[in-house]
């Protein structure tokens, strides 16, 4: 065997395994959606809470057999130099009554800033008993340097919520989004020591 043929072989050999590493890196990222589905669904991570919650306080009345415990969890994301804060670290509520809590931003760069907090909520089959009615991350916040804003959640735990989950942890993401939305053009050119309110 020629030095030649010996080379084309080996060559071939690190194609081959080079194809083999391609495939299995395909199938590997195929299944990273399902297996992040199962690992949320068994460790209860990412519970997604749903959109705005129209709720009727005529139709429905407190289950003032119980209380649940609801804790509020913040935190900024990585590049995120904004401060985050819950007014109340938890609260006690009747399953079936509205509440109402507050979150506070702060913007302690030099300048604006569009947020955007993503919550999550734990145990995960939770989820569809936890009702937002009005919520901060329904919308990004806009705020100028040094500002400080004050954004409400309002909120109510179905009464249909099982009996055994008797503490939620509530957690919200804070993101910075200001590359991706886009400083609006009167905010590019405006004095950055002029305070605007929040979105």
């Amino acid at each position: 065997m020629t030095v030649k043929t010996e080379q084309q072989n080996e060559i071939r050999r690190t194609v081959k395994k080079l194809a083999l590493v391609v495939v299995g890196m395909c199938f590997f990222v195929a299944a990273l959606v399902p297996l992040y589905d199962l690992f949320c669904e068994v460790t209860g991570l990412n519970g997604k809470t749903g959109g705005p919650y129209v709720f009727d306080e005529a139709k429905t009345s407190p289950d003032t057999s119980r209380l649940v415990k609801v804790n509020f969890l913040t935190n900024t994301n990585q590049g995120m130099s904004w401060d985050f804060w819950p007014e109340k670290g938890a609260v006690r509520v009747h399953p079936g009554a509205a509440n109402t809590v507050s979150f506070y931003v702060k913007n302690t760069t030099g300048r604006p800033m569009i947020a955007q907090a993503i919550p999550s909520l734990v145990p995960s089959s939770a989820a569809e008993y936890f009702h937002k009615t009005e919520c901060f991350c329904f919308e990004q916040q806009l705020l100028q340097p040094g500002e400080e804003l004050e954004m409400p959640m309002r909120f109510i735990v179905d009464r249909g919520l099982p009996r055994n989950v008797q503490t939620i942890n509530l957690s919200y993401a804070l993101f910075d989004v200001t590359e991706r939305i886009g400083l609006p053009a009167d905010v590019q050119n405006s004095d950055p020591a002029s305070p605007i309110a929040g979105g």
